[in-house]
């Protein structure tokens, strides 16, 4: 697996790969629809923040993207959906450890899908709380933090 630093043309594949990436949870077609502006990546985000891509056999098949301003928060984390349970999870959840120390974080937050939130247990995150959701007025996500300088990596 190699990681770097998305391209600013890469926006429109990252956007649908974190659309099919929310529909791996069952979730119906509406909601998807709801979702696409929230899980809409443009080449000004990716000029703006720390947005990596993770390839395999030079295909990209996943990202994640942290905001590291005031709070540090990891914004997106996807994985395609055929390649989740190939053990890339642990590998990405690994280079993102290793982003935050080379960003010198301390901690940063995770708001959460409630599907992922096991997944970020899983890697040393812990709950501090909940958020509400940007899409639906109703629901909630789980917050959760992650300690660098104490958690796994």
């Amino acid at each position: 697996m190699i990681l770097r630093r998305a391209y600013t043309d890469e926006a429109v594949l990252l956007s649908d790969l974190a659309l099919e990436s929310k529909a791996y949870w069952n979730y119906d077609e509406n909601f998807i629809e709801a979702c696409k502006e929230s899980l809409t990546i443009t080449s000004s985000y990716i000029k703006k923040y720390q947005v990596y891509v993770c390839l395999v056999d030079e295909e990209i098949i996943g990202f994640f993207a942290f905001i590291h301003e005031e709070e540090n928060r990891l914004d997106f984390l996807y994985i395609r959906p055929n390649d989740i349970g190939k053990g890339y999870g642990k590998r990405i959840w690994k280079a993102i450890v290793q982003t935050a120390k080379t960003l010198h974080m301390e901690s940063f937050t995770i708001p959460s899908d409630p599907n992922a939130q096991g997944y970020y247990e899983k890697m040393g995150a812990t709950q501090i709380g909940t958020i509400p959701s940007e899409v639906f007025e109703k629901r909630s996500l789980p917050l959760l933090k992650f300690e660098v300088t104490s958690g796994k990596d």
